[in-house]
């Protein structure tokens, strides 16, 4: 569990983790030293993993994103597995329960490149896939309770 210093220190630097050590002690009330122990103790706790960029995929050509539902065919999930590990187009994938084993977001520039994606898998597995049209909620934090 957090406390509330905790909760206002990973809050801020959810906004943003260029944030000064000074200044991130500041907002949350400590000194440099005393934020820079809580900081130490929430990474190896495991509450914070690491210190990251936002990149925007659309700046960078990305224009268009696709969900994609996969069902291996029988004897294939691991094959499959493997190779949406390596199509880089791939953002994040999910491999969960219910009729598909794998639900994954794709970046990409365009309809055909979807459909060159969704070709190297066709003979290991089964698609659905659905273009997006927005993104009303980013990914996110949970609720820090």
């Amino acid at each position: 569990m957090l406390d509330d210093i905790d909760r206002r220190m990973v809050e801020t630097l959810v906004e943003d983790a260029r944030i000064s050590l000074k200044e991130l002690a500041q907002r949350v009330g400590l000194s440099s030293p005393s934020a820079s122990e809580r900081l130490k103790r929430l990474e190896e706790r495991g509450v914070i993993r690491g210190f990251t960029v936002d990149v925007d995929p659309a700046a960078l050509g990305y224009t268009l994103q696709a969900i994609v539902r996969i069902r291996p065919l029988p004897g294939k999930l691991h094959v499959v597995q493997d190779l949406i590990q390596q199509i880089p187009q791939f953002s994040e994938c999910d491999k969960v329960t219910g009729d598909d084993c794998f639900v994954g977001r794709l970046h990409i520039r365009s309809i055909d490149e979807l459909d060159t994606i969704l070709d190297r898998i066709a003979d290991k597995a089964e698609t659905s896939s659905s273009i997006v049209k927005a993104q009303p909620v980013k990914r996110r934090l949970p609720p820090l309770l």
